[in-house]
């Protein structure tokens, strides 16, 4: 049977087919065995079920008295006609259709649209066309292309604008929603960020739209109902909705509005609106998204795919345009930025950073990099600071080329490291002694006067990172203040330069942690995380913070176990209940080990052994090396929760009070972050097209891996017990991997 007929329409209701006894069937498209009946001017019964589909159809004009009569003649005669023929006739029920499916396969090479996918910068995919002979292979199949499979359905449009048309008014001013339709909405209102909406949740939203400002979560997902395409609805959305939400919106909603998802200029402003009412300390936890959300701000550069470069009068004049049409992001940032000197060090260098990306929203970032410029050479204080940004700019400068210099050479490290000690303590290199305190770019709250060439080194690593110590102009300032990562006690501040390597992934994953932690503080939950600050300087090369500590691995091989190590330097005989390990210290190891334990399965850190486990003396333990995460690793079968058997060993045991202790700490710490995972989701969501290593690989899939360790979908009790029962999942290949790497290193080294 032919789906479609003569007028190219496929067929529709009752069929009748004709049975061709004793013969092969052949499916060919001419076929000898053909469905329909050859001579049709006997086929009296063909014509007869002709008018009835016909009457179906409303081709016939409907008369009841006449019909009747007609609808009997016709019972009659197919009666008769059945009994005189000796055909047989298969009879098949097809679906019927409101509007006549016309049938459009060309043969001729087809350009097949990719599914969209909301990515920051679209490369342009790859043509795939049929060729005239595709289905020559099989003479039994082809293949249909629809080419509207990845458009909207016109009559769902038309009813979704007819049925909104009605409402747009303020007709519906005063309409509550009852207990079913109230109950959805807070369904709707629970969902994460990444949730897609359907046509029905759109609709119910835009229906209660008025009484939607009541419960402050519902901005996001109001927003998503709106068809932006529809200037009327737009109008009514941005001018009087969305001014009745006021001030009560949260930070986390504030930050997804400043995503790809909404480009409208006042919903933009509006999320920066929010974002005023932040301090610095709280803006400066979010400003590597609130830099990246600036790519969002700028069609011109987004769109801007053209091979040759505009001309200088050219692109002022496309940036005043942009600028006009912006909410006001970057002026915001620039000016929170030029009042507070910690600010304005980040800002700058997570511009600089996307400035050297190669990107068309590059010149985008250099242009917002120059009017923060202007802005600081406007005051005194200002310029004061553009000077020592300048000075870190040299610095940085400096120590690169030292760095590439280093692992170029092909002389001894112990050689290298007499070379760099000299480099660093003579004077005509401007490095021995500054002429003025300097902040660090790594952390602006150190200021720093000279370098201590005796203590710099190089480690032993592939890419040779320097170990650089700065004497701190104020070390006693330095320990109080640095809340950017763990508190230095020393007179000495240790940074580690690393060239040949992109930290913009460690950066992300340490600015998450950090988050996580104030989130945690917040919920009076302190587990002595304190994670040490890492700062990007360049796709290849960046500075990190250098903790006083050891490996889990080393103390293994040079104590036996983790507790000897810790009572090296606070023994406590009286503690018994701490292994003769100082209780404070002992509370300071449970409570890290609980948080970092949370902090890595939320990120899904991966890659993890004895070697990037590290221990100070007093007690804090931290991880290091965040080449892997997302739920990447190169080891098979790695256990999501990260607790491997020396910690636990530290603890005293599966069966120890501290072991319940630290099992405690997890469950409130999961639970904490649990609640706010909608802010650490739309921050990940920011950074997809921030260019970091694992999120590039799967970009769509980012957010996901992050959304499901939280385990949105189940209720709280039944996220902790499954957490639970991660946690106790004790992998025995991990213990395996971790000797294999044991032995890898030693022959390594």
């Amino acid at each position: 049977m032919a789906l479609f007929d003569h007028h190219r329409t496929l067929k529709r209701g009752q069929q009748r087919l004709y049975i061709h006894r004793g013969v092969e069937a052949d499916p060919r498209p001419n076929s000898t065995t053909p469905s329909e009946v050859l001579n049709r001017e006997d086929d009296e019964m063909g014509r007869l079920e002709s008018l009835i589909k016909e009457f179906d159809r409303g081709d016939i004009n409907k008369v009841e008295w006449l019909d009747r009569l007609a609808f009997r003649k016709l019972e009659k005669a197919h009666l008769r006609e059945a009994s005189k023929s000796k055909d047989m006739y298969l009879y098949v029920d097809l679906p019927k259709f409101d509007f006549p499916v016309v049938y459009s396969e060309q043969e001729s090479l087809l350009s097949v649209p990719p599914a969209p996918v909301a990515h920051l910068f679209p490369t342009i995919p790859p043509v795939l066309a049929l060729p005239p002979n595709f289905l020559s292979s099989d003479r039994h199949l082809w293949r249909a292309y629809d080419p509207d499979a990845w458009r909207d359905n016109p009559v769902e449009i038309k009813h979704r604008k007819l049925l909104r048309s009605q409402r747009l008014g303020d007709a519906g001013k005063d309409l509550k929603p009852g207990p079913s339709d109230r109950d959805r909405l807070n369904d709707i209102f629970r969902l994460p960020p990444t949730a897609s909406l359907s046509a029905f949740d759109k609709d119910l939203l835009w229906k209660f739209r008025f009484s939607l400002f009541r419960s402050p979560r519902s901005l996001t997902k109001f927003l998503k109902c709106v068809t932006w395409s529809d200037p009327v609805e737009t109008k009514q959305a941005v001018e009087k909705l969305l001014p009745l939400w006021g001030q009560d919106v949260g930070i986390d909603d504030a930050l997804e509005l400043l995503g790809p998802e909404f480009m409208h200029k006042k919903v933009r402003a509006f999320a920066v609106k929010r974002l005023e009412r932040a301090d610095d300390e709280e803006l400066l936890l979010y400003l590597l998204q609130l830099v990246q959300a600036l790519k969002f701000e700028h069609k011109y550069f987004l769109s801007s795919q053209r091979p040759h470069k505009p001309r200088a009068h050219q692109l002022k004049r496309q940036l005043s345009q942009d600028e006009a049409s912006d909410s006001g992001l970057s002026q915001f940032l620039i000016d929170r930025s030029v009042s507070n000197p910690i600010l304005s060090t980040r800002f700058h260098w997570y511009l600089m950073i996307e400035c050297d990306s190669r990107v068309p929203a590059g010149r985008m970032y250099a242009k917002i990099a120059h009017d923060f410029m202007n802005k600081l050479s406007q005051s005194p204080e200002g310029t004061a600071q553009r000077e020592v940004l300048r000075r870190q700019g040299v610095l940085v400068q400096t120590l690169s080329t030292r760095a590439r210099e280093v692992r170029l050479s092909k002389d001894p490290r112990q050689k290298k490291i007499e070379k760099l000690k000299a480099y660093l303590s003579d004077p005509k290199n401007g490095l021995s002694s500054f002429a003025e305190p300097l902040t660090l770019p790594l952390n602006a709250r150190v200021s720093v006067t000279s370098v201590v060439a005796e203590k710099s080194s190089i480690f032993k690593s592939n890419l040779l990172p320097l170990l650089i110590w700065f004497e701190t102009a104020e070390p006693n300032r330095a320990a109080e203040d640095d809340s950017e990562g763990i508190v230095n006690i020393s007179p000495d501040y240790p940074v580690i330069f690393k060239n040949g390597d992109d930290l913009r992934q460690d950066q992300l994953v340490i600015q998450l942690f950090t988050l996580m932690d104030r989130l945690l503080r917040k919920e009076n939950l302190d587990l002595r995380l304190s994670p040490y600050s890492v700062l990007a300087t360049s796709t290849s090369e960046g500075l990190i913070q250098f903790v006083p500590s050891k490996s889990v691995a080393s103390i293994m091989a040079e104590h036996g176990n983790l507790q000897n190590y810790l009572k090296l330097e606070h023994s406590d005989d009286a503690a018994l209940g701490s292994y003769g390990i100082e209780a404070g210290v002992m509370d300071t190891f449970v409570r890290s080990c609980a948080g970092y334990s949370v902090l890595t399965y939320v990120l899904g850190v991966g890659d993890r052994h004895l070697d990037n486990l590290m221990l100070a003396p007093d007690g804090h333990f931290f991880h290091v090396d965040f080449g892997y995460i997302l739920g990447r690793d190169p080891k098979p079968y790695p256990p999501p929760v990260k607790v491997c058997k020396e910690m636990v060993d530290a603890m005293g045991g599966t069966g120890s009070a501290h072991y319940s202790r630290f099992q405690s700490l997890c469950y409130t710490a999961f639970t904490g972050l649990r609640k706010n995972a909608n802010l650490i989701l739309n921050l990940v969501a920011l950074m997809v097209d921030a260019g970091i290593q694992d999120i590039q690989l799967e970009p769509d899939k980012a957010v996901w891996k992050v959304q499901e360790k939280f385990m949105l979908d189940l209720s709280e009790e039944d996220a902790i017990k499954q957490f639970e029962v991660l946690l106790n999942d004790t992998s025995y290949l991990t213990v395996v991997f971790d000797r294999i790497h044991d032995w890898a290193q030693y022959l390594r080294d």
